[in-house]
């Protein structure tokens, strides 16, 4: 079964990326963390056997480091996030297979990770890995299932919870993977494996 990773990204402008953890080390700095960021999670999707498919939030830049030949790029559809993500899982799906969408926050989070995730949907429904905010740093699905992603609280402590229950609520299997830190605060920054420079 064709395996695809779905990878969102911002786009990375100064003053518009990590900005709760710019309040502790400011603009310039943040935006620094959040190149290795994008860096780490392209240099681990590179070593996962899949279709790569990359969501910018505004526009596809000319000259950025993820190669065209490795990646499809795409544009983050309009609305919430439950609404980018929906339609984005929609678009994938139409070529069938499993289908896992991860961001850009984790700086821990490794190819050894992303393949076991996909290995879980082997004999689950749908695979998470949870993250220390209550929210999570990768979902993945064998199926299109749009009430994933309706009607959460987004960017609050209990996504993960919720997403969970509406995935009970439909019958659907859930397999959970290590818990890792999405890089938002400077607490965040030292308790990963991350170090400023």
């Amino acid at each position: 079964m064709q395996r695809h990773l779905i990878i969102f990204v911002k786009n990375p402008v100064l003053g518009t990326v990590k900005t709760r953890l710019a309040s502790s080390i400011g603009d310039e700095k943040a935006l620094e963390v959040y190149n290795d960021l994008l860096q780490k999670c392209q240099e681990e999707a590179l070593k996962v056997e899949s279709k790569r498919h990359l969501f910018y939030s505004k526009g596809i830049p000319e000259n950025d480091s993820w190669s065209n030949e490795n990646f499809e790029k795409r544009i983050q559809a309009e609305g919430d996030l439950g609404k980018k993500i929906t339609s984005a899982f929609e678009n994938v799906f139409e070529e069938k297979g499993k289908v896992i969408i991860i961001g850009s926050d984790c700086y821990d989070l490794d190819a050894a990770t992303i393949n076991e995730a996909f290995e879980k949907l082997d004999h689950s429904d749908v695979v998470i890995g949870p993250a220390n905010d209550g929210g999570y740093y990768l979902l993945g699905t064998n199926d299109f299932r749009a009430e994933l992603f309706q009607n959460i609280t987004w960017s609050t402590e209990v996504v993960l919870a919720e997403t969970i229950e509406r995935a009970n609520s439909k019958k659907l299997s859930v397999s959970l993977l290590k818990e890792l830190i999405d890089l938002d605060t400077l607490e965040d920054l030292e308790k990963s494996g991350y170090s400023l420079r």
